[in-house]
């Protein structure tokens, strides 16, 4: 089981105080995987920056196993049509634990925020998102090719992308 804290004002500080240092570490651990050379070099500006798109994931315990957010989306003021996602989950999670609140939360993506899409960005190097996506449905769009520097050299990008559809295959046959 998995629970997510959303980071809402204005109870940003009083929900999520005690998660925040185990997040950092968790971030800063895996921060290769996360950026390029023109993101923010802390989790303090990624979460100010995200809310009220980001949230902590929780075990049955409370206990804290990851970081999930989304950003760059895409729609007007009626329609969300996609967005990204990045995660972040401590080793304790990986495995059926990171399978199991990724279905769950991107479910919750599709339900609360009305997605169409949701894209996922990943550096070639980083093969235990890729495979975790790829069992969560998501497939492989494009490679973006020198799309961004990390560490000072170029950096091909894979997009993977998961639709609505993959939840809710009668949508499909109603709208034909």
């Amino acid at each position: 089981m998995c629970r997510f804290l959303q980071l809402k004002p204005p109870y940003v500080i009083a929900s999520a105080l005690h998660y925040i240092a185990e997040a950092e570490k968790c971030f800063n651990r895996y921060s290769k995987y996360l950026k390029d050379d023109f993101a923010p070099s802390n989790l303090e500006s990624v979460i100010l920056a995200k809310i009220p798109y980001f949230w902590f994931v929780l075990d049955k315990d409370n206990q804290f196993m990851g970081f999930v957010y989304l950003d760059n989306f895409v729609g007007n003021d009626f329609v969300n049509y996609s967005a990204e996602l990045t995660t972040c989950f401590k080793p304790e999670a990986w495995g059926s634990f990171t399978g199991y609140s990724a279905k769950i939360f991107l479910k919750k993506c599709f339900d609360e925020f009305g997605l169409y899409k949701i894209r996922v960005l990943v550096y070639k190097d980083n093969s235990r998102t890729s495979a975790l996506i790829k069992k969560s449905g998501f497939k492989y769009e494009t490679t973006l090719h020198a799309e961004t520097l990390r560490m000072g050299k170029m950096q091909d990008i894979d997009v993977y992308a998961l639709y609505r559809t993959y939840y809710y295959k009668d949508e499909v046959k109603n709208e034909q």
